[in-house]
């Protein structure tokens, strides 16, 4: 029954090879794992992948294959404590301060504690059970503007803080891109120069010198011609960008190729005091923004790559983080950024005319001196025009 699964993970690029097929089927006949759809993820994983940076593309054609399998939701969990005594803020309008005044944090979370208690079984729409789909502060899928989102993805990204432990992507710098256009408009930003050891053939040198030695022949060498810009970028993950990981995928993918001098960090939102660079190990591998901002000379071009849509809170106070409370304001970060490399840009892969309506953006393109663009064709030629001034 698992063959289709096999060939799944083949239409999605996976390098599975029937060896590690029939390891699998080997492991799940020896009844190694219980009979668990995360156990059977796992071991899948492990017999079947062979290369970490091919965990995203196993989970997307694990998740494809295998939707609605194990979609139950189960509210026999305990709330962290930790997690129930974290700030939450938020961006509100005066009738959702109103209705947030009339309810209150501290009763929001004493009455999701009784509910906890109180319901046994899954609910689906309502007003007053955790679940999926209405309009109780609980659950996941439907609207209310001061809610806590629990067991799944949100609807209308309203929730102030998130009750779940997300697994950021890596963006795969080898996907090839469905068109060229991107490396084109890329290569605006270029500042040609020879450099390192002297490995390429000098035609007209060749010539110039063997003619003048009689014809004998002599040969002259020179260093390759490069694109010596240093390009530093950072890409915004997880979230609302997933909705924009092909594209980003293709901007990563010809960013890699055209700009032979270039870094790249993560960050989720907005920066704050660290980034990181593998999604996996984002918790135990993490760069100070200070050592970033030191590292690179001031002609670096700085790039950055995000929706830009969140709460305006996460770029203004302090604390407004959804992932843990920041000591410094996101726009802190963003100024030093800015300051430190002069050739800096944004690119929003939402379309422009969205914009103006998501007051986080107008928040950021203000920070960027209104050097925000979006990730078109007339966007990027417009954006390398800034970059290359």
């Amino acid at each position: 029954m698992l063959i289709d699964f096999f060939f799944t993970l083949k239409e999605a690029k996976v390098p599975v090879t029937i060896k590690e097929f029939l390891t699998l089927l080997e492991a799940m006949e020896k009844n190694v794992i219980d009979s668990s759809m995360d156990d059977f993820y796992y071991l899948a994983r492990l017999t079947l992948v062979k290369d970490e940076a091919h965990f995203d593309k196993f989970d997307r054609a694990f998740a494809h294959y295998f939707k609605g399998i194990n979609a139950a939701f189960d509210t026999k969990g305990e709330i962290p404590l930790d997690w129930l005594l974290q700030r939450m803020k938020r961006e509100l309008t005066p009738e959702q301060i109103a209705a947030l005044e009339k309810f209150g944090y501290d009763k929001l979370m004493d009455r999701l504690a009784e509910l906890l208690k109180e319901q046994k079984e899954r609910h689906e729409g309502g007003s007053k059970w955790i679940g999926t789909g209405g309009t109780s502060p609980f659950g996941h899928g439907g609207t209310n503007p001061e809610g806590v989102r629990i067991g799944g993805k949100g609807g209308n990204r309203t929730a102030v803080k998130v009750w779940e432990q997300r697994a950021y992507k890596d963006y795969d710098s080898e996907r090839e891109l469905g068109t060229r256009n991107i490396k084109v408009a890329l290569r605006r930003l270029r500042r040609f120069a020879r450099q390192g050891a002297a490995e390429e053939l000098a035609l007209d040198q060749t010539i110039r010198a063997t003619a003048n030695n009689a014809g004998y022949l002599d040969i002259k060498m020179q260093p390759e011609r490069k694109n010596n810009v240093k390009v530093l970028m950072l890409f915004d993950v997880g979230g609302t960008m997933d909705d924009h990981i092909e594209r980003t995928e293709e901007l990563f993918s010809a960013a890699k190729t055209e700009f032979k001098n270039m870094e790249f960090f993560y960050f989720h939102n907005c920066v704050y005091d660290y980034l990181w660079k593998n999604n996996r190990r984002r918790n135990a591998e993490r760069f100070p923004t200070w050592d970033v901002l030191r590292k690179y000379t001031p002609d670096t071009k700085l790039i950055f790559v995000g929706d830009a849509t969140m709460s305006p809170y996460e770029i203004l106070q302090p604390g407004g983080s959804v992932e843990y409370n920041n000591e410094e304001a996101g726009s802190e970060w963003v100024t030093r950024f800015t300051n430190a490399f002069p050739k800096a840009i944004w690119l929003n892969p939402e379309p422009e005319g969205l914009w103006q309506y998501r007051q986080s953006i107008a928040i950021m393109r203000q920070l960027m001196n209104n050097r925000m663009y979006p990730v078109t064709l007339e966007g990027l030629e417009r954006a390398m025009r800034t970059l290359s001034k």
